[in-house]
């Protein structure tokens, strides 16, 4: 009896724990799935000229940043205009040379005591807006992008749209099996999950690259991200400014995966934590908000209760491995419902077969994930210090 009682609490708790994940992957699984409504139709021609503005934070960057600036020069921009402004931020290397030989304005800042890309943003946009720029497009100093971003993006803030994210996929899923699962994964948060909001009517959500902002959005509500997770931070204090980002699906932004384990380990434990970090800080306004009637906040409450997918499934394994049908049915679901959300992320990215057939290393990601525990926590910490995401041959 004593052993029952047990498996009856540990189980309920994990209910609790895994319930708001399933919802929110059930949810944006079919928004995603459904047939994206149809785009403005006109010419380009069409619609008012806009001035963009492509900012790309950059710290010792010197080995890429003329191939993201030189990405960025072919993009197509008809009659709209186009500046790049590379942010060399606290810079020891000749970031700053190789992107002004690239054809970029360059705005440099020193400031060791106030690090990492949101406060280079914020330092950026601050300077930027007094300028005559309509729309800010954010780019990673890895990035390449495809020629029609400016084109495919202007639509949208022509109809009004404070905040736009765009496609942003891996560059390089046949580096390693990691890379590949990473991809997949991509395929299902940075796709899949954007097409369910959009779908629903919610705020996209920020990726933190790819991303643009409007003047007037900017304006009423500046970025001064000063979490590790800068992009999650400012878009929940975008929805709860009463505004959304819109998903353009026309276009995309590609950066490489990390193809070793110690620097895909640092990338994914600075994610990873920052979104606890977010849970811990956010969650109960969130929530708090949702009680007065703001359903608005009710999508990104789920989502940020919604699990990292290699630590739900263990979750949802657990439940399965627990002698209590209720557990058992729940772990059950959880699982088919994850099964599923991979399956429509695969279909809907249009992937190849190795990247169906990278699945079966799906287990050994999933250990991997589990020995970034203390390093994730340590990454959720208030006080936890930004660190670059160190390049290799591969990532460039």
């Amino acid at each position: 009896m004593l052993l029952e009682s047990f498996f009856m609490v540990a189980g309920s708790l994990l209910m609790v724990a895994t319930a708001p994940g399933i919802i929110e992957l059930a949810f944006l699984t079919l928004g995603g799935i459904m047939p994206m409504r149809l785009s403005d139709t006109r010419s380009p021609a069409d619609f008012p000229p806009l001035h963009f503005c492509v900012v790309v934070p950059a710290h010792d960057e010197g080995s890429g940043i003329a191939a993201c600036v030189g990405s960025l020069l072919r993009c197509e921009t008809a009659q709209h205009q186009l500046s790049i402004v590379v942010i060399a931020d606290n810079c020891t290397d000749d970031t700053a040379q190789h992107a002004q030989a690239a054809g970029a304005r360059v705005i440099v800042r020193h400031d060791t005591l106030h690090r990492g890309k949101g406060q280079a943003l914020s330092f950026a946009f601050d300077k930027l807006l007094r300028e005559n720029h309509d729309v800010f497009v954010v780019v990673d100093a890895d990035t390449r992008v495809k020629p029609n971003l400016i084109q495919a993006m202007a639509p949208l803030f022509a109809a009004g749209a404070d905040a736009v994210q765009c496609r942003y996929l891996a560059s390089n899923p046949e580096a390693s099996l990691r890379t590949r699962l990473m991809h997949v994964a991509w395929l299902a948060y940075n796709i899949l999950r954007l097409r369910g909001r959009e779908f629903w009517g919610c705020s996209v959500g920020i990726l933190g690259n790819g991303f643009a902002l409007s003047r007037k959005a900017l304006q009423a509500l500046p970025f001064e991200a000063d979490s590790i997770a800068e992009d999650l931070d400012y878009q929940i204090r975008f929805v709860e400014s009463g505004r959304r980002v819109r998903f353009c699906n026309g276009t995309t932004v590609l950066a490489p995966a990390p193809s070793t384990g110690s620097v895909a380990s640092a990338q994914r434990a600075r994610w990873e934590g920052g979104r606890l970090r977010m849970m811990r800080e956010r969650l109960p306004s969130l929530l708090a908000g949702v009680a007065r009637g703001q359903l608005r906040l009710i999508e990104p409450a789920f989502d940020l209760m919604l699990l990292p997918l290699a630590f739900q499934v263990l979750l949802l394994i657990a439940l399965v491995l627990l002698p209590w049908g209720p557990t058992r049915f729940m772990g059950l679901l959880g699982l088919a419902v994850v099964g599923m959300h991979i399956a429509a992320a695969l279909v809907i990215g249009r992937a190849g077969w190795r990247d169906w057939l990278a699945l079966a290393g799906a287990p050994f990601y999933i250990l991997w994930k589990l020995t970034l525990g203390k390093r994730l926590f340590a990454a959720a910490a208030k006080d936890a210090a930004w660190v670059r995401t160190e390049r290799t041959d591969t990532d460039e």
